[in-house]
């Protein structure tokens, strides 16, 4: 190779890595957003765990895939986020919630360091948790079309634009629909409203408080939803591009700066999955040995985006009605798709699965507990009833 063209080729792995950052950010900020406003974040709150998740995993993806030449990439958990979005504000507010985050954390951080618990997770049946997955997604999934029917001008450019690019351009297809969404807040005057401060990035620490509902609601289908959705595949994917190195450090570092990040706000950081492909495949790099150049500009890309989080939190706050939610559900469209066809694949936990979807999806909150962890005892006891009836 000359060295002309490996120096266009490190130029490659470099702009691969930025567009996977950028992918991954724009792709579902609207995601995280949500999820922790629902468990009770205020503004500044939510602003302040955009900021530190993407410390968190900005770091984190630089120094792995520079220490072990192998393009890791990490990510906030958008599944988890996903599963915030639908639960309720625990009781003790945010802080009880920030007490999950961290007690999930911890749980991640020792997947890390004891391999047989990592190897039990792996034991759950992944039709529960997809399914799991899938009936938490539906409702967020469903929020464009029942948004369109309240705000058809703010909301069809932004579902046309991402129809377009689904056609056309499927990586591009939610930062496109995010781009509209621009458009129409300029169109609308959405940023008359916002002033200089906005811009400035906000550290809040929370206090966190211990809630035995909230621990349950919260911190275990976290867990499990990160864990089975994210750490997993995400390993799955290097391992799919040749790439095993020991996990235990990076495994660790998200469970570890998941605790500490939780007292900002983030909720948890842990391995990419989809968007680990683009900088770990040949596109970013003919040479497998020289694909951690990308991981590590993605983790830069990150960083970068951590001073916006306060402007970005204040413009999605003054955006019309539904249209935050419209972005959050389209980016979590290809996640339902996948989760629901995992979770109904399998024709022998078909029905288990079934009904964990609907107990996921219905809502329903049991001595504060909320409908995630509902649905997983659901599924399982179906399991151990069928078991038992062909004993």
């Amino acid at each position: 190779m000359t060295q002309r063209a490996a120096g266009a080729d490190t130029t490659h792995a470099v702009l691969a890595g930025v567009v996977t950052g950028v992918v991954g950010f724009t792709s579902s900020f609207a995601v995280v957003l949500t999820g922790l406003a629902a468990v009770g974040a205020s503004p500044d709150q939510a602003a302040s765990g955009l900021l530190a998740l993407c410390l968190t995993m900005g770091l984190g993806t630089v120094f792995f895939s520079w220490r072990l030449k192998v393009p890791i990439t990490m990510a906030w958990s958008t599944p988890g986020a996903a599963l915030l979005a639908t639960a309720a504000v625990p009781h003790g507010g945010f802080g009880a919630a920030v007490g999950a985050f961290m007690v999930c954390g911890v749980l991640l951080a020792v997947c890390g360091l004891v391999r047989p618990l990592g190897a039990l997770v792996a034991r759950i049946p992944a039709p529960l948790a997809n399914g799991m997955l899938a009936g938490v997604l539906l409702t967020l999934c469903a929020a464009p079309f029942l948004a369109v029917v309240e705000e058809p001008v703010a909301i069809l450019p932004v579902m046309a634009t991402w129809l377009a690019l689904m056609a056309f351009a499927r990586r591009w297809a939610v930062p496109g629909a995010l781009v509209a969404a621009v458009v129409v807040m300029a169109a609308t005057g959405t940023f008359g409203d916002l002033a200089p401060a906005d811009g400035v990035p906000v550290v809040e620490l929370v206090a966190p408080t211990w809630n035995a509902g909230a621990l349950i609601a919260v911190a275990v289908p976290l867990f499990i939803v990160t864990m089975t959705s994210q750490n997993i595949p995400g390993i799955a994917v290097l391992a799919g591009f040749g790439y095993r190195p020991d996990m235990r450090g990076p495994l660790t570092y998200a469970g570890t700066s998941s605790v500490i990040g939780a007292v900002g706000g983030g909720h948890a950081i842990n391995l990419a999955a989809i968007s680990a492909a683009l900088a770990a495949g040949p596109e970013a790099h003919p040479d497998p040995d020289r694909r951690w150049i990308a991981g590590v500009s993605c983790g830069v890309t990150y960083l970068a985006f951590g001073p916006l989080s306060s402007l970005i939190t204040a413009v999605a706050g003054a955006a019309p009605p539904g249209l935050v939610e419209t972005i959050a559900g389209l980016a979590l469209l290809g996640t339902l798709a996948g989760a629901a066809s995992a979770a109904l694949g399998d024709g022998d936990h078909r029905e288990a699965a079934a009904l964990t979807i609907v107990v996921a999806a219905s809502g329903m909150t049991i001595v504060g507990v909320g409908a995630a962890f509902w649905s997983l005892v659901a599924g399982a006891a179906y399991l151990m009833v069928m078991r038992l009836a062909k004993r």
